[in-house]
């Protein structure tokens, strides 16, 4: 039985003047998974982001949080969401308690309920020992705890991450990460960022946009395995020329990198690289290097908005 839908996009479009900021996009959550969110710089990442936690109206299309339609029941779908935008919606002049205190009395929640909620808060977020210190005395890893704490304090059933691990130290990245993956238990969360090594880590599947449009929608065990096409990266003590890579059979594109080393795409990487193994004792090509790059979360990125747009985008 599959987990229930908990965000559920259809044809969401948004227009600014002329401009077609977001061009009808559809696409759903379940309950339990990790969505990233991924698009280069004016994509319409921004603009959807914004429509789905209530803070920009669509032009038209349609967004259901849990069931209730944000439209049409505005205050009962936004108490579903929990949002940590770049930049933690912290006070710095307050202390952890009095800020979670805070946050949970604007969510709704009231009386003895607010103690329980903040506690409960403070454990999954690890903020057990600092809720009497200022938060703006904390470091940056846990403001962003603070962050997180403050978004989930209602228990929400969608939660929106926007740059979650930016400014971040190694040991606390690692720390965010395990907590984001434990909280897609409860509830789903969506991750916007430009760190693709976090998404490639954290994330279940990948929602790639970009001029508006939806490129793709693609569980990510399914995106970096079983690809109908391999890349094999091959080095020489020599330069050669590009033709002659070319000519070998399922070879489909050879891109030159430095060093006398070359990219090569193939949909039968193993003939290929007996192929060139031969040929390079054939005709003295002098082979140094041979071996099957692994497919990344980057190079899908940057293949698929080159293909969408015919220009390389770096991310």
């Amino acid at each position: 039985m599959s987990a229930p839908v908990l965000v559920d996009i259809q044809q969401l479009t948004r227009d600014f003047g002329p401009l077609r900021a977001v061009d009808e996009i559809s696409f759903q959550v379940h309950q339990g998974e990790v969505l990233g969110f991924l698009g280069p710089n004016g994509a319409g990442k921004s603009s959807t982001m914004q429509m789905i936690t209530g803070n920009l109206a669509p032009t038209s299309g349609q967004i259901q949080i849990n069931g209730i339609d944000l439209l049409d029941s505005p205050k009962q779908a936004k108490a579903q969401i929990g949002y940590l935008p770049e930049q933690p919606p912290i006070y710095p002049d307050l202390t952890v308690d009095e800020y979670l205190r805070y946050a949970a009395k604007l969510n709704g929640i009231k009386g003895s309920a607010i103690k329980s909620a903040v506690e409960q808060a403070k454990l999954r977020c690890g903020l057990e020992k600092v809720g009497a210190r200022l938060a703006g005395n904390l470091s940056k890893g846990f403001q962003q705890r603070v962050g997180i704490a403050q978004a989930i304090i209602h228990s929400p059933k969608v939660v929106i991450f926007d740059e979650p691990t930016v400014g971040l130290d190694p040991i606390q990245i690692r720390e965010i990460r395990a907590l984001i993956q434990e909280l897609k238990s409860d509830h789903s969360v969506i991750l916007s960022t430009h760190i693709l090594p976090e998404v490639q880590t954290m994330c279940d599947r990948v929602l790639m946009i970009n001029r508006g449009k939806l490129l793709m929608s693609e569980a990510m065990n399914a995106l970096l395995g079983d690809e109908s096409q391999s890349t094999l990266l091959v080095g020489f003590n020599r330069a050669l020329e590009i033709s002659a890579l070319q000519t070998i059979p399922s070879i489909q594109q050879v891109e030159a990198l430095a060093d006398n080393r070359y990219r090569l795409v193939t949909d039968a990487p193993i003939e290929a690289a007996e192929t060139i193994v031969k040929r390079s004792v054939a005709e003295d090509w002098h082979l140094i290097e041979l071996h099957q790059e692994k497919r990344s979360l980057e190079q899908v990125f940057v293949d698929t908005v080159y293909n969408d747009q015919g220009e390389v985008v770096t991310s």
